[in-house]
């Protein structure tokens, strides 16, 4: 294991609960966990098709495309008041319950969210938490114009922290991402929450853990 000197958070789904939307969603439809599934879905998909397309548009813009499309899916019509809440929910996602635990255990080395998020969007759900004291840096793909896992946006993470990419640890819960990180030279933690496989990209991560609170004893921390 490489010496680590410094973490890159995901935010998404490893800081954050993107189904915690699942709350505002109850407004519009009587299967909100079936429909936050899916605008995931299209969320992370658009994120893929617009890097491979060279037509970058802001996670904001992509989120609020996987939205209407989700609700076309679903056959729902709604008010553009409405379609903003919905939104608006993105800024709000609350903290799974160990991050802040987590986050007080490593307060003593630099501390980064690398994410797809607007800058915008992470600099609201970080503000909204009361998590700002926490993170020297909050790095989004929008410096790049593309999306993870392209390896401009991993390279981001040494940039901002001046470390080479092993002695970062990486943290994410999405597979892809912790392949991804790992094929740019980062030291990876994968928080493999739901217990899933991992995906057959040729990257495994460095550690798998079911939750943060268990990243710093995995690491000797």
């Amino acid at each position: 294991m490489p010496l680590v000197r410094a973490f890159a958070f995901d935010a998404y789904g490893t800081l954050f609960d993107v189904h915690s939307v699942i709350e505002a969603c109850r407004a519009v439809t009587d299967d909100p966990q079936g429909f936050s599934l899916q605008w995931r879905q299209k969320q992370l998909e658009y994120t893929w098709l617009r890097a491979l397309m060279g037509r970058y548009e802001d996670f904001w813009a992509v989120t609020e495309a996987a939205l209407r499309f989700t609700l076309r899916r679903f056959n729902l019509a709604v008010s553009e008041s409405v379609a903003r809440q919905l939104m608006d929910a993105y800024l709000t996602l609350a903290p799974f319950p160990e991050v802040r635990g987590t986050l007080d255990r490593l307060k003593t080395y630099p501390l980064a969210i690398l994410s797809n998020g607007s800058p915008n969007m992470l600099e609201a759900v970080v503000r909204a938490n009361v998590l700002t004291g926490y993170f020297s840096h909050l790095l989004s793909v929008d410096a790049v114009k593309s999306y993870k896992p392209s390896p401009a946006v991993y390279e981001l993470g040494p940039s901002a922290l001046g470390l080479p990419a092993r002695e970062i640890c990486f943290v994410s819960a999405n597979a892809w991402d912790a392949a991804g990180a790992k094929a740019s030279g980062y030291t990876v933690a994968w928080c493999n929450r739901a217990g899933a496989a991992m995906d057959e990209l040729g990257f495994t991560p460095d550690v798998e853990i079911r939750s943060l609170d268990q990243l710093p004893p995995a690491l000797g921390i």
